[in-house]
């Protein structure tokens, strides 16, 4: 390694350490030991019924849910990402409200480790309009998809390519470039997990989804092997949700063997819920994914 390298790699290792200890920083004596906050998807069909306007998605998490923290979806305002008084309007609702913006989840823009190299180039420039809206909005990040093509290692070099040059570009506006495990080898928490180190960017890292582990048809890989993975990278964390007992126990994932993996490796920051079952409504699916959160750091708080 040269010694120019050598300084840069130093560098993104010590900033890398300062930026994974943001999430993870002590917490007050009376500070909850993770937040809960809204992701947008949630309620997906109520947006794309048009049942609901997005411009009112903070006063929804608030009023509906008592929840003060969002994670929008950008494809329910798609065509907004360069429209000023759209993401103005959306600001001050969210200000008015005290209600935080945390991230925008962006999918629809093209593989980021796409084989063809100026496919890929393309869509780290079509990304690069969410950064700009997500660094209007206050957001801290941007969740991203590691789509690739190729051998197991081809589409880790292509990935942390594509990656690394949008992170470059997130950094400027001191936003994060977050990866979600959200289908093939994304969804396979080591290959992911090479990504991250191969990028090597503390503005980079993962978002960790309860849920999303389907690698193929024919494979699915262990959901709390894969979240433990992830965690060293995490940003942001997914509660995804479908289905629960008479108990509110989500039956699909054991929330307590989950969220004890979360705060061991040391994260304090936001959970997201994001329900996407269809026994219960959306609105009755959100409130049984947050009292089941509340419910469970409740017992890992009296156990703390």
């Amino acid at each position: 390694m040269s010694l120019a390298s050598r300084r840069h790699f130093l560098k993104y290792s010590a900033l890398a350490v300062m930026a994974g200890a943001l999430p993870r920083m002590a917490l007050a004596a009376d500070a909850p030991l993770f937040k809960i906050s809204l992701a947008q998807w949630s309620l997906h069909k109520s947006f794309f019924g048009k049942k609901l306007d997005p411009l009112d998605f903070a006063k929804i998490a608030k009023t509906e849910f008592g929840i003060e923290a969002i994670e929008y979806v950008n494809q329910f305002f798609k065509d907004k990402a360069k429209d000023e008084a759209y993401l103005s309007e959306l600001k001050k609702r969210a200000a008015d409200l005290g209600v935080k913006s945390l991230l925008i989840m962006c999918d629809g823009e093209g593989a980021l480790g796409d084989a063809d190299e100026t496919k890929r180039t393309q869509a780290v420039d079509n990304h690069k309009k969410w950064v700009d809206a997500a660094a209007f909005l206050g957001c801290h990040a941007i969740r991203v998809n590691a789509s690739s093509g190729g051998t197991y290692d081809e589409q880790v070099e292509r990935a942390a390519d594509g990656l690394g040059r949008l992170t470059e570009y997130a950094e400027k506006a001191q936003l994060s470039v977050i990866v979600e495990n959200h289908g093939g080898l994304s969804s396979n928490g080591q290959w992911l997990s090479s990504v991250m180190k191969k990028v090597n960017h503390p503005h980079c890292g993962t978002l960790p989804d309860f849920g999303n582990f389907r690698v193929s048809k024919d494979e699915m890989y262990d959901r709390y092997k894969g979240v433990e993975e992830l965690m060293p990278f995490a940003h942001a964390v997914s509660a995804k949700s479908h289905d629960f007992d008479e108990m509110g126990n989500e039956i699909h994932t054991d929330y307590r063997k989950m969220m004890k993996i979360v705060l061991d490796a040391g994260y304090r920051g936001y959970v997201g819920i994001e329900y996407e079952g269809g026994k219960i409504d959306e609105f009755a699916g959100i409130k049984a994914t947050k009292k089941l959160l509340e419910t469970v750091r409740d017992e890992m708080t009296k156990k703390a």
